[in-house]
């Protein structure tokens, strides 16, 4: 359900029919929760954010970046350098919007596992939505590892079943192999079409997703992989008010990164290592 001020949107005619606009906001529409804006450029800042998701998730799809475990990432070090825990951290001498583009520009030149590639899909939708100038007052000293993630995106989880196109949503592998511990899980990117975009497995089926998963368990396993409840999502609201209202704050405060070299994480996982790394300062 969609409320704009004191009234509620039930007509999906005003975008293009047979678009991803459409899609999405339909989504919104139909789903038991309800999504408040202030205005109505506040709601079509999301479904363009929420585009942008998707079409960066194809772009990388298309791309030549390879899924690696944090021990062989690799980049562009015109652009990044990599630290000695496989994140990416911005040259000091690069603007952001660059050091993102590359990533789609030079692909062939990275390599990064399924959460940081959540993470880049994200900048790079954003980047695509707010523009050069915005992007890069508000995403300084951009730091590239699993879920960490500049303040301003300020990621947000959800229990839900309802998938609405540009949520992100993790496949759980409980009996994974030990050998192959990079198949604990895949993050993929939710669709219009009601597949997904998952780094290394490429755009697929959730039934494929679980049968790749699956193939990698620990011998005699019987429980199979599947797609949690809790989604992924950046705060779109936010994100549309400090695009047109903040002035430069280049001291923002940023959580601190957490470094565990554990692949293919959820969401709900690297903000535990958060919160046990906060309670035990």
């Amino acid at each position: 359900m969609i409320r704009i001020g004191r009234g509620e949107i039930n007509n999906v005619n005003y975008v293009p029919s047979h678009s991803t606009e459409r899609i999405i906001l339909k989504s919104l529409m139909d789903d038991p929760l309800i999504y408040s804006y202030q205005s109505v450029g506040e709601l079509e800042f999301e479904i363009t954010l929420r585009k942008n998701i998707i079409e960066s998730s194809k772009a990388m799809d298309q791309g030549q970046a390879e899924f690696e475990v944090f021990a062989h990432s690799r980049c562009n070090p015109k652009y990044w350098n990599r630290t000695i825990t496989g994140g990416f951290s911005l040259r000091g001498d690069v603007l952001p919007s660059e050091a993102i583009q590359d990533i789609y520009l030079n692909s062939s030149l990275y390599g990064f596992e399924c959460a940081t590639a959540m993470l880049i899909v994200y900048y790079h939708a954003v980047l695509n939505t707010i523009g050069d100038q915005h992007f890069n007052r508000l995403f300084r000293g951009l730091y590239l590892y699993s879920w960490h993630s500049d303040s301003d995106l300020r990621l947000q989880t959800v229990d839900t079943d309802h998938l609405i196109p540009g949520d992100v949503v993790y496949f759980r592998n409980p009996d994974v192999s030990p050998e192959t511990r990079w198949w604990q899980g895949e993050n993929a990117v939710v669709l219009e079409d009601g597949r997904f975009f998952g780094h290394g497995i490429g755009i697929t089926s959730a039934e494929q997703i679980i049968e790749s998963l699956n193939r990698h368990r620990r011998p005699g396993s019987r429980r199979s992989a599947f797609m949690i409840r809790t989604i992924t999502r950046p705060h779109f609201k936010y994100l549309a008010r400090v695009t047109s209202m903040r002035e430069d704050n280049v001291h923002k405060p940023q959580n601190p990164v957490i470094h565990h070299d554990d692949p293919s994480i959820p969401t709900d996982k690297y903000q535990y290592f958060l919160i046990m790394h906060l309670l035990n300062k």
